[in-house]
């Protein structure tokens, strides 16, 4: 996991793709825990807020 410190230094690209790709592991996740496999539950609270922090920093930014 990243800090909040690390992702106010990136730019607003970077944190657009990082958001897009926390967006595919939730989904990951979703279809592993609907097929039955063995997830760990708490990689999705973890996807969840960490989106949630790199959108607020993107909206600090005015980005």
């Amino acid at each position: 996991m990243t800090t909040t410190k690390e992702l106010r230094e990136k730019s607003a690209q970077d944190l657009n793709e990082m958001v897009t790709d926390l967006h595919k592991e939730q989904f990951n996740l979703r279809v592993q825990r609907a097929l039955q496999q063995p997830v760990k539950s708490h990689k999705f609270k973890e996807a969840r807020r960490t989106i949630a922090r790199i959108k607020t920093i993107l909206s600090e930014k005015g980005e």
